[in-house]
């Protein structure tokens, strides 16, 4: 008998989402049709406006659909629990910004720790872990300084390891390197590369910059709601680390 076809990780079909009503009704997704499976890195590009951000909210489970269907591993997602959704939120996914969103008076050790306050995680186990988190994105021993006292692709890394700290399954990056000028964001898009590489996690990374798409081997360009194209690209060369 033939092998049934694997599961996708996330799978979206038909997916509409309208914000507004009236002369104020927005059609951000427009019937969006997206499988992604585990252990892939893929980019998601396209102008403003054309549901990148969107598309991201409502896989990331921040944001529901208005119509359509979106499965993990088969699971609809439609039939699962408000807390339910929230320890998925919690223990499967990572999120990473393009703003760092670091508490400003609270050292790195700290801001990594947060997701895993959340989760009741005791103190010494948090250290432990946030301890390893900051050392696997290179910064060993900046375990005390505030975020004043980093430089943007140092904030990043910290924004990078508070996302793994819980280790994801799944990281989402929202125009990581965004406020970051190119030899930092060379450096980020080389720690998320290896993320992927190395720990198996799938990587989904909304990016205006045609340089961090590059990095993907998938690449998803939406327009006006919906998916136009996409294209495999292999990846560039190992670059220089913030």
């Amino acid at each position: 008998m033939p092998e049934a076809p694997e599961v996708p990780l996330l799978s979206l079909r038909g997916i509409v989402k309208i914000y507004g009503e009236g002369e104020a009704r927005v059609r951000a997704l427009d019937g969006v049709d997206l499988d992604v499976a585990a252990g892939e890195l893929i980019a998601i590009t396209g102008p403003s406006g054309s549901g990148k951000s969107t598309v991201m909210s409502i896989l990331g489970l921040l944001d529901v659909p208005t119509t359509g269907t979106y499965e993990m591993e088969g699971v609809p997602v439609q039939e699962l629990s408000a807390n339910v959704l929230a320890v998925l939120r919690n223990t499967r996914f990572g999120f990473v910004f393009q703003q760092f969103n670091l508490l400003a008076r609270t050292s790195a050790l700290d801001n990594v720790a947060m997701p895993l306050v959340y989760a009741g995680v005791g103190a010494r186990e948090r250290a432990r872990r946030s301890t390893a988190a900051l050392a696997r994105v290179g910064l060993a021993g900046r375990e005390d300084a505030r975020p004043n006292q980093l430089s943007g692709g140092q904030q990043q890394r910290v924004a990078i390891a508070r996302a793994i700290v819980n280790d994801p399954e799944i990281l989402l990056a929202d125009e990581p390197t965004g406020n970051l000028d190119s030899k930092m964001g060379a450096g980020i898009m080389e720690l998320i590369r290896a993320l992927n590489a190395d720990k198996g996690i799938t990587v989904l990374m909304v990016t205006h910059d045609a340089a961090c798409a590059a990095y993907a081997p998938r690449q998803v360009e939406f327009r006006d709601g919906a998916i136009v194209g996409g294209r495999v690209a292999a990846p560039p060369s190992a670059g220089v680390a913030a």
